[in-house]
């Protein structure tokens, strides 16, 4: 044990361990471990870097055992390394390998460095198939694992992710040595969890992970480590969550009054039955004097907003106001024009009276709550307008960007904060519009939305401090869109079927990766694909351009006129992904769909069937000339977007693909430092913890009784201290 005492796993920066506190690390090791990509910087990082997998060389074979074909795993140490001459630079390098047994030629084809990785007397493990050139035995372009420098003899051996400067040898002995010297490992897990769900302790988990004596002890070794990221990770959800709701008030809204359920009553269509148990949900948030945290996920198209505007009626319907935060101008402008149509029949003229751009008042001189649209690109006049009804509280409703968290941006009476696609914006942003709290010094609201599609042991763990509720069906007349993939041979395929929708009367959106021409990625670029459009494929169609980079008044002047049908083809880089609502685009064009992930495509196809017209995706397959095995996995993944409408059933295969490191960033909170979960794999495990997390804070609430569980969590949160403790 080190005299500082047990090493905390999960440390707040005050109890870490600087990595030169392990023998055998000088400063310029730490140097280069903290530089690398894993970014190794304490003890605590350096026995967290698990391993990739394990050689268990109890299922090798010895070289005289082996035949032609035989596919094998041979351990032995480098006995010659045959470097080619100069001259023949591209001639193989072989090396030839000696188990004691008998000895085997390895044959590596431009891989020079190998002479450098495996001098003479590096114990090595190979594998590959076992080939016959000349009367010899050899193994072609094996792949290779470096067991140890020296003649060490252990059964499994870890096998790290390393570099060119920081190998796995030397890993292997470090890590040995920062588990001998701190031994034991605090271990804070409550004794009784242990004992429910049969964990060993941590000390044992992390030798048995990184050095186990058998499979069976790797395994029940990860299961303990696994336990603990998850346990840890939900002891902070669970502690954020209850400390909002024995530290906040909220405002017990009535919901029974005379705006919002005439408002649900006045809809030309009738409500699914997701929709009516989310707005169930949302009227028993709203009834309590709790403030409301609840995350309303949904297809795209499956009626979120309406639900949006519900609880904003709520709230102005008892003199409070509503934001609605949205990341782009399109998508805000987008909201406004949905709210102003769906207010229309409870205005009294029938279709909402506007009291200047960008402004709607309900119910003209009767003093109804209003609507404003606030962003930035606003003119002065139209802006300072807008402030001044947002601060005197005319303006019911508010709906804009980023604009909306701006110092300036003063609320009269702030009650409901929703805030759309939420994982473009970060922790501190939902905290500054939340902390613009209403008159008497309540909490607002808040319901955070997603049209992303979020599988249950993602949402448990990234949104495990909010209620969710989820909308899984989509309303009456929306037609499952056909998606099909083409290859560059069926382009001519695809701009027939974007002709012949237009001269039907509909529409279609012809998506691209890249803004413009890029040196690094032979992606279609928007800019000089419009260009090609317009004059050489569709040239006696109306073909326009968006994207992100241009000026906000040009991007909402294009929507406009793509809206009101005066654009025939809009070429669009994924701007358009969420919130615009062109009923009669009928077929989308994807370029390079292999440079999507699985549920942006679903999302962007979300953007055509919205008007009951028959709908087609086309995906084209960019990757022609990438190699078989890489068209093999991108048509696949491709193939698995057109199997299905179901984004749920795309967001779970997203998950396999991906992993949950990169979804994880969305939430920015700390979460994307699981280093061993897999939560498809791990979802037993995931129900088990999150328990147990919420059962210890019900009873501990400050973790008084469990200071080292306390001092773990902080360390897990520590980049988010501000969100885990700020009510």
């Amino acid at each position: 044990m080190s005299d500082n005492g047990p090493l905390l796993l999960y440390a707040p920066p005050r109890e870490q361990v600087p990595v030169t506190q392990v023998k055998g690390v000088s400063s310029k090791q730490a140097a280069l471990l903290a530089d690398s990509r894993f970014g190794i910087r304490t003890v605590q990082d350096l026995v967290q870097h698990y391993p990739r997998r394990h050689l268990d060389f109890s299922e090798t074979k010895a070289i005289r055992e082996v035949g032609v074909g035989d596919e094998v795993t041979i351990i032995g140490a480098v006995r010659k390394v045959q470097a080619p001459p100069p001259q023949r630079r591209k001639a193989p390098l072989k090396v030839i390998l000696s188990d004691g047994t008998s000895s085997l030629t390895l044959v590596f084809f431009n891989q020079p460095w190998r002479a450098r990785q495996l001098p003479v007397g590096t114990r090595i493990a190979a594998k590959g198939k076992i080939t016959s050139f000349r009367g010899l035995r050899q193994m072609n372009a094996p792949m290779v694992d470096v067991i140890s420098e020296a003649n060490e003899v252990v059964k499994i051996v870890p096998q790290y992710p390393a570099t060119a400067d920081i190998s796995t040898v030397w890993l292997r002995r470090i890590i040995r040595a920062a588990l001998d010297e701190y031994r034991p490992v605090a271990d804070p897990l409550p004794p009784e969890v242990r004992r429910r769900h049969r964990l060993m302790g941590r000390t044992e988990a992390l030798s048995g992970y990184h050095f186990p004596g058998q499979m069976t002890e790797r395994d029940e070794a990860r299961r303990r480590l696994v336990f603990d990221e998850l346990f840890t990770l939900q002891t902070g959800l669970a502690f954020h969550k209850r400390r909002l709701e024995r530290q906040e008030v909220g405002i017990a809204h009535q919901v029974n009054r005379d705006l919002a359920k005439p408002f649900l009553d006045s809809l030309p269509f009738r409500l699914t039955d997701a929709q009516r148990r989310a707005v169930a949900e949302i009227e028993q948030d709203l009834a309590k004097a709790l403030p409301m945290h609840r995350l309303l996920q949904g297809e795209v198209g499956s009626g979120k907003t309406v639900l949006a505007l519900y609880a904003a009626l709520v709230a102005a319907q008892g003199g409070y106001q509503a934001a609605i935060l949205a990341p782009t101008e399109v998508l805000a402008g987008q909201h406004f024009l949905t709210i102003a149509s769906l207010l229309a029949p409870l205005s009294g003229t029938g279709d909402g009276q506007a009291s200047g751009p960008g402004q709607l008042d309900l119910f003209g001189a009767s003093g109804g709550p209003g609507v404003v649209l606030l962003t930035g690109s606003l003119p002065a006049a139209r802006r300072r307008t807008a402030l001044a009804r947002i601060a005197d509280g005319s303006a019911g409703i508010v709906v804009g960007t980023h604009a909306l968290l701006e110092e300036g941006v003063s609320f009269h009476n702030l009650g409901l904060a929703v805030i759309d696609e939420q994982h473009r914006f970060g922790v501190h942003q939902r905290m500054v519009l939340r902390d613009k709290r209403a008159q008497d010094g309540v909490t607002p609201d808040v319901l955070i939305m997603t049209a992303t599609p979020i599988p249950r042991t993602l949402a448990l763990t990234i949104y495990g401090d909010l209620d969710v509720s989820t909308l899984n069906e989509l309303p009456k007349g929306r037609r499952p869109v056909t998606t099909r993939v083409l290859d560059e041979d069926g382009r001519a395929e695809a701009y027939d079927l974007v002709r012949s929708e237009v001269a039907a009367g509909r529409q279609a959106y012809v998506i691209t990766p890249l803004v413009s021409e890029s040196d690094k990625l032979e992606v279609k670029s928007a800019v000089a694909e419009a260009e090609r459009l317009a004059t050489k494929v569709f040239p006696d169609l109306r073909v326009d351009l968006l994207h992100g980079q241009m000026r906000p008044a040009a991007k909402e002047s294009v929507m406009q006129r793509f809206r009101s049908g005066e654009v025939d083809v809009l070429i669009s880089t994924t701007v358009v992904e969420v919130g615009v609502d062109v009923p009669n685009a009928t077929v989308m064009l994807i370029e390079d769909a292999d440079r999507f992930g699985l549920s942006q495509l679903h999302q962007l196809r979300g953007r055509i069937g919205r008007g009951g017209y028959p709908s087609t995706c086309l995906l084209l397959s960019g990757v022609m000339e990438q190699p078989e095995e890489e068209r093999k996995k991108a048509r696949a993944r491709l193939e698995a977007v057109a199997a299905t409408n179901d984004g749920f059933e795309l967001a779970e295969e997203d998950l396999k693909i991906r992993g949950s490191g990169t979804i994880m960033d969305e939430r920015q909170a700390g979460y994307s430092d699981l280093k061993l979960t897999n939560l498809l794999r791990d979802k037993e495990i995931l129900g088990q913890a999150r328990a147990e997390a919420f059962k210890l804070i019900d009873i501990d609430p400050d973790l008084r009784a469990n200071p080292q569980v306390r001092l773990e969590m902080e360390g897990r949160f520590a980049d988010r201290l501000e969100w885990l403790f700020q009510s």
